[in-house]
């Protein structure tokens, strides 16, 4: 053990991280094997490298419109159900959040949105995806993103409520990986005396995490080919839609997105567009207010595909990206952290968090299909519990599609 900690300090030295193991000999043994193991999970090519900013000329994309895709729907269904009945398409729910800005310490899926009765964020979303399985007479392995936070809860809360009737068999969960924090002078933060001060490492990491998981081996054994991924707080998320898995395999794309027409150029939603010949998704406050208000000649904004976060992705492409680093994004945060006596609280952001984002998986990849939906059908968003994208404009848009609470 001696020598290995010898070994570990010279790691550490190398790396300008040696001050993680200040206190290691005050500790006890189980705490000196916890502070080991969880150095031994970092992920250091997130530290190692500046993060990635893209470039090029952003220009508009032009997305198939609703009206396109009405006169097409029939070819697009026939394809679409010809590959969910092949067993070629998967559901990737990404659900690690805590429902924090609802009030609630629960994992974001297990909120009640019901006013008479019971009803679920989770359980939303499985009866969306039940009314596909159930129509075509289909299977389609539903894949459950958690957080080391909030897996066990997750976990059971599902269990407790029989899956909402989904299968058991067609469930599997995976953790997503975690990233260090450290100050804003890179040095990783401890949140105890024998603990690193982790945060979930963006939606970007769900393919590499549920590889780590050994879950894509697993699905890929059933046929799987394409994942449509999907965020747990659209609770009208439209899942496993055979129009839109016919539309982009149709395409040639090696992913699609969903997107509903801008409210107003001020919405803050991702847009679609192409970068530097590629396709990207620009995020609200990248647009500045011109490019924000172009307006095609129709009166339509050029920047007007705003994304909904319901990709479907080409397996086989995303394994030829997969050794390819992803960008990353640094941001500012207020991250409590031990100080080798006591943990400090912090009053202003003191740290960065490290994230990948799913929207640079679409500009790796070769193509992506932007696939125009109906907003009061499929975007019914819950991040507020009150006011713009809150519980009670969920609510209603749940009942204007027939759901009764």
């Amino acid at each position: 053990m001696k020598n290995k900690i010898e070994e570990l300090k010279l790691f550490l030295r190398s790396k300008g991280q040696e001050h993680l193991l200040n206190g290691f000999d005050s500790l006890k043994t189980d705490q000196q094997k916890e502070l080991v193991r969880e150095i031994s999970t970092i992920d250091w090519t997130l530290l190692e490298e500046i993060p990635l900013e893209r470039s090029g000329e952003v220009t508009p994309i032009a997305p198939m419109t609703l009206k396109e895709i009405k006169l097409r729907s029939a070819e697009f269904e026939k394809e679409g159900v010809r590959l969910l009945r092949e067993g070629s398409v998967a559901a990737v729910m990404l659900a690690g959040g805590q429902g924090t800005r609802l009030g609630s310490s629960a994992p974001k899926g297990t909120y009640d949105l019901g006013i008479t009765k019971p009803v679920y964020i989770f359980e939303c979303q499985i009866k969306n995806l039940l009314e596909v399985t159930e129509k075509y007479g289909v299977r389609v392995p539903l894949l459950i993103m958690t957080s080391e936070g909030n897996d066990g809860m997750t976990r059971r809360f599902l269990k407790e409520h029989a899956y909402f009737g989904y299968p058991e068999e067609d469930i599997y969960f995976f953790q997503q990986d975690m990233a260090p924090c450290t100050d804003l002078n890179g040095k990783i933060l401890l949140d105890d005396k024998c603990g690193i001060a982790f945060s979930p490492n963006g939606n970007g990491g769900w393919f590499s995490s549920m590889r780590r998981a050994g879950l894509v081996e697993t699905v890929k054994a059933r046929g799987v080919k394409w994942f449509n991924v999907f965020s747990v707080d659209n609770v009208l998320q439209r899942i496993a839609d055979p129009v839109f898995v016919g539309a982009t395999a149709l395409s040639g794309n090696d992913s699609g997105a969903k997107a509903v027409k801008k409210t107003s150029p001020e919405e803050r939603v991702g847009v679609l567009c192409n970068r530097g010949g590629r396709p990207d998704i620009i995020e609200y406050y990248e647009l500045d207010e011109r490019m924000a208000n172009l307006r095609d000649q129709e009166g339509e904004l050029l920047y007007g595909s705003g994304v909904i976060l319901n990709y479907l992705f080409r397996l086989s492409a995303l394994e030829e990206i997969a050794s390819q680093k992803i960008p990353v994004h640094r941001a500012k945060k207020k991250v409590p952290y031990f100080d080798g006596e006591k943990v400090i609280t912090p009053e202003t952001e003191n740290a960065y968090k490290y994230e990948t984002l799913i929207l640079d998986l679409i500009h790796l990849l070769n193509g992506c299909l932007p696939f125009e939906v109906e907003r009061e059908r499929e975007f019914a968003p819950v991040k507020n519990r009150t006011g713009t994208d809150s519980v009670d404009t969920a609510r209603e848009l749940l009942k204007k599609n027939g759901m009764e609470l």
